[in-house]
């Protein structure tokens, strides 16, 4: 029983193996900084949409409170309680010709500048002939219906402590 042995000179060995799961730990590596750097951007993303989101839907509910707030100060009847804002005649502007812009207007707004609103009552200034009574005598009681033109801002903080989006909402309200 003769049995022969061969071994290989450590000359000859070049050490491939090593090479080949170095440059696999590498890769692997490279993969695993891009998935991190992709999900943190995506984290960030979904952040930002939640924020524009949460800004967007404070901005509508100060609309339905101003609106509510006018029905209030309009006197129409059953008016839910509720949250209703605040309206005073001297919060409503009632000059067509006052020269104002939304674009302007939400440009002047800042995140620390918190919730902001701009009401103008606009039934006198519509012209024009179309299906929803433009330019005719809306009667509702001896004069013209009340239309409005509500204009806020808000943030996702809802004037609260680091907002990180704003909003403006412009809409046209008719009692």
């Amino acid at each position: 029983m003769n049995r022969q042995r061969t071994h290989l000179s450590g000359a000859r060995q070049q050490g491939a193996a090593l090479y080949v799961a170095l440059m696999m730990l590498i890769l692997l590596a490279l993969i695993g900084l891009v998935g991190m750097q992709v999900a943190g951007m995506q984290e960030r993303m979904a952040s930002a949409y939640r924020a524009a989101n949460l800004a967007f839907q404070n901005a509508e509910a100060y609309v339905r409170q101003t609106e509510c707030g006018l029905e209030r100060l309009n006197g129409v009847p059953d008016v839910p309680a509720g949250n209703c804002a605040l309206v005073s005649q001297a919060d409503i502007q009632t000059h067509c010709d006052d020269g104002f812009d939304v674009g302007v207007w939400a440009q002047a707004r800042s995140l620390a500048s918190g919730p902001a609103r701009n009401i103008r009552q606009i039934e006198g200034c519509i012209i024009g002939q179309a299906e929803i009574g433009m330019g005719g005598t809306q009667e509702q009681g001896g004069g013209l219906q009340p239309i409005y033109q509500i204009t806020v801002y808000q943030t996702d903080t809802g004037g609260g402590a680091d907002p990180s989006s704003g909003v403006v909402i412009d809409t046209i309200f008719k009692l």
